[in-house]
């Protein structure tokens, strides 16, 4: 069964829809130098990872200007996972911060850069293939190409996490495509920026469960 992470949750009220629907992760996004209606304050953060019921796997998702700066990060919000996104953080670095932070470490590649996704493999726990801006943040709303993930996916030792474009009308298209260990999505179940629609929610978490052609909605060529 492929898990569901749903991203860029920013108050309790959206914490608990997503815990409702039965997602398996929730994402909070925090410390970031992009403008983004998904980022809170770190202390919000650390508030909403707290809030979170068990069971929900909790992410800090955060684009650090060093290694130190992601234990830091971590340190305060105490997430059971810290994504990271840019490019500055290096197979030693992921280590480093899984050591000190003592949390899981998911680095984010970019759907046309395999080769990072190869090189961090074997020191993250996960890496999370998405579609991102020059900048190596995410939440463009942009699929990527699935055909390609679903070959990186076979070659990596790390489990994958398909993020990019996704919704609850791709959502079964793409698992049927690449089959992830995981998906993410964020601006895919928002009514508007920053603030979830629950029933979108709950329907992304059910079209994750069901194959290809048993999605509400989902048209056999979901990508396109």
């Amino acid at each position: 069964m492929t898990r569901v992470k749903v991203c860029g949750v920013t108050n309790a009220t959206d914490l608990r829809a997503v815990a409702e629907a039965g997602a398996d992760a929730v994402g909070v996004i925090a410390d970031v130098p992009v403008d983004t209606p998904r980022e809170v304050n770190l202390a919000t953060a650390a508030d909403l990872a707290a809030a979170a019921p068990p069971f929900l796997t909790t992410t800090l998702v955060t684009m650090p200007v060093d290694a130190q700066d992601a234990v830091d990060a971590a340190r305060l919000v105490d997430p059971d996972v810290l994504q990271v996104h840019g490019e500055d953080l290096g197979p030693a670095d992921v280590g480093y911060v899984r050591a000190e932070a003592g949390v899981k470490v998911v680095p984010v590649v970019d759907h046309d850069d395999p080769d990072r996704a190869r090189e961090l493999d074997e020191a993250a726990d996960a890496v999370l293939v998405d579609s991102t801006t020059e900048s190596g943040a995410g939440g463009t709303g942009e699929t990527g190409d699935w055909d390609a993930t679903a070959d990186l996916a076979r070659d990596l030792v790390s489990p994958v996490v398909l993020a990019g474009g996704l919704t609850p009308e791709n959502v079964a298209g793409a698992i049927s495509t690449v089959e992830p260990f995981a998906v993410d999505v964020a601006s895919g179940v928002e009514r508007e920026g920053g603030a979830k629609d629950h029933t979108a929610v709950s329907r992304f978490v059910r079209n994750a469960g069901r194959s290809l052609g048993e999605a509400e909605g989902t048209p056999v060529d979901g990508r396109r």
